[in-house]
């Protein structure tokens, strides 16, 4: 009996994107958390936002949670990115 490898990727195809520009400060600047959902991701994106806030001067914290930690964000809420002028996504377990 031979070993069976798998992929863990995703089976969507990524389709090429060009970067946004680096943005020069956060100063006033409205970012998006996208949390996987795990429940040790919020003590740890309340720092960050407090973070932001506090040290960076970030305006807004938008928070927002996917549907499923396994699976990419939802296309409805990346739809709203271009309100924001940057994104976190992170994870916990």
């Amino acid at each position: 009996m031979g070993i069976t490898f798998l992929d863990p990727t995703h089976e969507s195809s990524s389709t090429e994107f060009k970067p946004a520009p680096r943005l020069v400060s956060l100063e006033g600047a409205t970012v998006a958390i996208i949390s996987n959902g795990k429940k040790n991701t919020k003590p740890f994106f309340d720092f960050v936002e407090k973070e932001l806030k506090d040290r960076q001067g970030v305006a807004e914290v938008v928070r927002l949670t996917k549907s499923n930690y396994s699976a990419p964000v939802e296309a409805e809420l990346l739809a709203e990115a271009e309100k924001w002028q940057a994104i976190i996504s992170g994870m916990g377990d």
